[in-house]
């Protein structure tokens, strides 16, 4: 009887169970977009930022305690380097995966064709790196090609490691160019401390800072120049990180502060402070800092945009739930003869109440499995849009996406089920007459 009901509404009022259906279709399209992109968003918005330089720094321990003593930087008179061999021990790390391209760096005073002097930089360009360690042997290709992905090559083309024989080739900025009158092609003389170098121009390249003044050749050529060979000053270490929490904060501080479990998540997350502490496990003469900047912008670009489309969500939620009071509240008016009949036979408050719920909670299971798969579609066109790449599919959000539909649906049935208990046959039925 119960079923045949049931199965009688759907009948007879089909259009006011469709709109309800598709207006939790709606709301749950809407919510699992956001809730989609905003579990996948932190990585992402990560992999977008690591396009405008790294996130790390790691220089020589003797170094850092100086800066940090004296507030001094790049003192001259005393040059400490690292061993360009330990660059390898950044690949053994907990979190070796979430290192996406590092570059060492060495950088001097030269002069230009026997005339000014210019900052040349000695990096990896396209380099690959193997490492092995108790038998274990680790591969890499990175270097500056990725770290300096916004530079625009005007003239020639990026000085490629791997395909030009030898090292004598360098990229020069488009202002040092324009100033010395330097093209792609040309030869360029350079004289350092410890010796010159002839270099080829393979490309000028345009950064939009400083640099534009700046010579970019391979790390042998200016380890030659400096006397380092096999040595480097720093490199920089682009990471995917989590947001600085309350947690980080204090680690970053002092980690031997924090209890055993505590110690243990920080450890097991990819805050940018944990993994700059796993560096320095690795390479324990050297000191690992975040370049704040950049650090914070992520966390705060997270948690805007995290919080943005929670907002969304939420409204989508508040309109659905409107949408469905005022459908459910005008179907009971409209039965509010059948209804009332009902109770004149002797149907309980909540038997009706039961019917009247089961029925809407049809039509909104049905809106709510189409509103997924709508939603996940509307998540990889964001995905594809914003990011060029897919918006990953979490059963989490099935399961948060059903709770939250049941819990509009029922909020939403209120108006309609305070009508119902509300409602006497004998006035109901003697108006109908």
């Amino acid at each position: 009887m119960f079923f045949r009901m049931i199965r009688g509404t759907f009948l007879r009022q089909w259009k006011k169970l469709l709109m309800i259906a598709l207006t939790v279709a709606l709301g749950a399209s809407i919510a699992t977009a956001m809730l989609n992109v905003m579990l996948d968003v932190g990585d992402k918005i990560n992999e977008e930022l690591k396009t405008y330089g790294s996130n790390i720094t790691v220089v020589p321990q003797s170094e850092a305690v100086m800066n940090k003593l004296y507030d001094v930087e790049n003192d001259e008179a005393v040059t400490e380097y690292i061993a360009e061999e330990k660059l390898g021990e950044l690949l053994t790390i907990f979190w070796a995966n979430n290192i996406t391209d590092f570059a060492p760096v060495t950088d001097t005073t030269v002069t230009l064709n026997g005339g000014d002097e210019v900052t040349l930089v000695g990096s990896w360009f396209d380099h690959h790196l193997e490492f092995t360690k108790k038998g274990t042997t680790y591969q890499r290709d990175t270097g500056i090609i990725n770290l300096r992905s916004w530079w625009d090559v005007t003239s020639g083309k990026m000085l490629d490691e791997q395909k030009q024989s030898g090292d004598g080739y360098a990229m020069v900025g488009s202002e040092l160019a324009a100033q010395h009158n330097i093209s792609a092609g040309d030869k360029i003389t350079v004289k350092g401390e410890k010796g010159s170098e002839q270099l080829v121009v393979t490309g000028i390249y345009e950064s939009g800072d400083d640099e534009d003044k700046y010579i970019y050749t391979t790390l042998s050529a200016a380890q030659r120049l400096t006397g380092s060979t096999g040595y480097f000053k720093k490199a920089e270490v682009s990471a995917i990180t989590s947001p600085d929490d309350e947690l980080a904060v204090r680690a970053a501080k002092d980690p031997s502060l924090l209890s055993g479990d505590e110690y243990d998540l920080w450890y097991c997350t990819a805050y940018v402070s944990s993994i700059c502490f796993q560096i320095q496990e690795a390479i324990p003469e050297a000191n690992a800092s975040a370049v704040r900047q950049i650090a914070d912008s992520e966390g705060k670009i997270l948690e805007k945009t995290e919080l943005l489309m929670t907002l969304i969500s939420i409204m989508s939620l508040i309109g659905a739930t409107l949408g469905i009071s005022n459908l459910v509240t005008s179907g009971v008016m409209e039965r509010s003869q059948e209804l009332a009949l009902l109770k004149a036979v002797g149907a309980t408050n909540g038997q009706i109440t039961r019917l009247v719920l089961t029925e809407i909670l049809s039509a909104a299971i049905v809106g709510a499995a189409a509103g997924f798969f709508m939603g996940y579609a509307f998540a990889q066109i964001i995905g594809r849009t914003v990011f060029d790449s897919a918006v990953e599919m979490s059963g989490m959000v099935a399961f948060i996406v059903a709770v939250l539909i049941i819990a509009v649906t029922l909020f939403g049935s209120i108006p309609a089920v305070r009508m119902l208990l509300r409602l006497r046959p004998s006035e109901v039925l003697h108006g109908g007459h």
